[in-house]
């Protein structure tokens, strides 16, 4: 039996890359719908070797379809995700909208996927923060293995993950630069080009930003509510891959080597590590690629069993859109759907 799936937010960059992977993954969809807003009816966006004309959100009737993949933002989310939800379509939704309500789960497969069976309370599923969705898969491991007591993480985070428009500014910031043009800031608070900027998303009362904030609460969410976590989280120039130093400490020994073999049995994990020139993984290398890749895995001499490492993935795809239809496939082969329609 095929599925019917809405993939909404479909022109934009997560919402491409969803269609992208459902056709990649050969998910068992005998009919795929893209839908925006009215200001994009009518475009073109593909889908495998199929061109999709793109409907509009507005006007879409939602019950018989059984899976709507959310990609619009937190506002469309917030209005739209309940009443998709109560036609009996399952929403798994990249936003923030309803990653911290109690009642909608926070998935991410190699981590947690039990807690899928929450979503019968609302029909919504949430995806994670893309610099979370990474740090939590390498955790999840190593945190089985040895107890994480506390974690230090500095993000590489990729302008891919503001949206197109950041990705145009990075562009044509650049070319300014070489062509000795006006740099013009529209959608960072500083030049991006040739530069890092220590500020994603809003600051909080206590100095940190929204973005720090969510991996936090995230972290403790999916994975262990005990978890000490502090982030610093980081603008670089780089279009697609976010990038994460991490620093953990462990309630048990764990060696590197031990590390090292924990990770390389781990789902949805690739450890790329030779203590050489190159030798490691960078974000323009794992763009286009489904793997978190993990690499200079070496000991912490300054606490007691500290281990570090570095952390890389393609942030529109296992940070949102993979994320997002790796969910899709765990409801499918748990055969969790027939419930989402008896909830409704």
């Amino acid at each position: 039996m095929g599925y019917k799936v809405a993939v909404v937010g479909a022109t934009g960059n997560v919402g491409r890359e969803m269609l992208d992977i459902l056709a990649e993954r050969a998910f068992p969809a005998d009919e795929v719908v893209a839908l925006a807003s009215r200001r994009s009816q009518g475009q073109e966006v593909s889908f495998g070797d199929k061109i999709l004309k793109v409907k509009v959100l507005d006007t879409y009737d939602f019950s018989d379809t059984d899976i709507c993949l959310m990609s619009a933002g937190g506002e469309a989310s917030k209005e739209w995700s309940p009443r998709i939800g109560q036609s009996g379509c399952v929403v798994i939704d990249n936003s923030s909208a309803f990653r911290y309500d109690a009642d909608v789960p926070l998935i991410v497969p190699e981590v947690n996927a039990d807690a899928v069976e929450g979503f019968t309370k609302r029909n919504i599923i949430a995806n994670p923060n893309c610099s979370t969705a990474q740090l939590v898969v390498a955790l999840k491991p190593l945190h089985e293995a040895a107890t994480i007591k506390r974690v230090v993480v500095s993000t590489y985070q990729s302008v891919s993950g503001a949206g197109k428009d950041a990705m145009d500014e990075l562009f044509s910031q650049t070319r300014a630069v070489f062509t000795a043009g006006e740099v013009v800031q529209k959608k960072f608070t500083k030049r991006i080009a040739f530069n890092v900027i220590p500020h994603i998303d809003v600051f909080m009362e206590d100095g940190y930003t929204k973005e720090e904030w969510k991996m936090v609460a995230e972290t403790k969410k999916m994975l262990d509510p005990k978890i000490k976590l502090t982030a610093t989280a980081v603008r670089v120039p780089v279009f697609i891959g976010h990038a994460e130093s991490v620093n953990v400490e462990f309630e048990r020994p764990l060696s590197p080597e031990q590390a090292t073999e924990i990770l390389r049995s781990a789902p949805g994990v690739l450890v790329i590590d030779k203590r050489e020139n190159g030798g490691y993984m960078t974000p323009h290398e794992a763009a286009g690629e489904d793997a978190t890749y993990i690499s200079r895995i070496r000991e912490d001499a300054t606490v007691e069993n500290g281990l570090n490492f570095w952390c890389v993935s393609d942030n529109l795809r296992k940070g949102a859109a993979l994320n997002a239809v790796q969910i899709a496939e765990v409801l499918v082969n748990r055969k969790l759907l027939n419930k989402a329609k008896r909830a409704a």
